[in-house]
């Protein structure tokens, strides 16, 4: 049985993302701030953090600099709407991925599982293969689903869980288009509303990190007006 932490200020999420996963069959310890959640932590850490980035006494951003001087569990970041500067800066610190407000609880957990089943995977446990953890070799592009691992040209490429489900969506099948649509269902799950906007968003993210690898990465397409399609080089 995994351990997550959930870290918030809000009673209201604590108390229903905590009975969600116990449902699922997961430990949950929830603290009210980072600063009782890093003194916990000091003591024993969990398997995975889920972090609100705004709270008194320590914020998200300082506790997760705290915890990568010592451990590299999976943390994920809860986010408000108008937050990407501060999901950016995340990123960049170490989180792996981050899921903003107002969220469907079922995604959480599948974001959950995905960084469960990569920590598995790089321990070394056995975990099944399957048609969306075989390893994908594109091209210049490599993906390895159960490590969450990608790389352009050898080079690391460091994607959010959605960032990685939506390349991975396009590169199992090069040359077909995927409307909007159908990459929404692969990211989202049915109980979140997102508009055309927010795949558009994903994918210049998408784009903008595999061109700092290599500033003529053109694999990822647009079709305007249908969608996206990855065209192996």
């Amino acid at each position: 049985m995994s351990k997550i932490a959930l870290v918030d200020d809000d009673r209201n999420i604590l108390t229903s993302v905590a009975m969600c996963l116990e449902a699922e069959g997961f430990e949950v310890e929830t603290y009210h701030d980072g600063q009782q959640a890093l003194d916990a932590f000091n003591k024993t850490l969990p398997d995975m953090a889920v972090l609100d980035i705004k709270m008194p006494r320590m914020d998200g951003m300082d506790l997760l600099q705290r915890l990568r001087q010592k451990t590299a569990m999976p943390v994920i970041f809860l986010t408000s709407k108008d937050d990407e500067i501060d999901e950016v800066l995340g990123l960049r610190m170490g989180a792996d991925d981050y899921v903003k407000k107002p969220f469907s609880q079922r995604l959480l957990v599948e974001r959950i599982r995905a960084l469960l089943r990569r920590q598995d995977a790089i321990a070394g446990d056995t975990v099944a293969e399957t048609e969306d953890t075989k390893v994908i070799e594109r091209g210049e592009l490599r993906m390895d689903p159960l490590r969450h691992a990608v790389s352009w040209k050898g080079k690391d490429v460091s994607l959010t869980v959605t960032e990685f489900l939506l390349l991975q969506s396009l590169a199992q099948r090069p040359g077909f288009v995927k409307s909007r649509d159908q990459l929404m269902d692969v990211a989202y799950d049915d109980q979140v509303y997102v508009d055309d906007r927010t795949i558009d968003s994903h994918i210049k993210r998408l784009r903008k990190k595999m061109r700092a690898v290599d500033n003529e990465f053109s694999a990822i397409e647009t079709l305007y007006g249908i969608g996206y399609r990855y065209n192996e080089e």
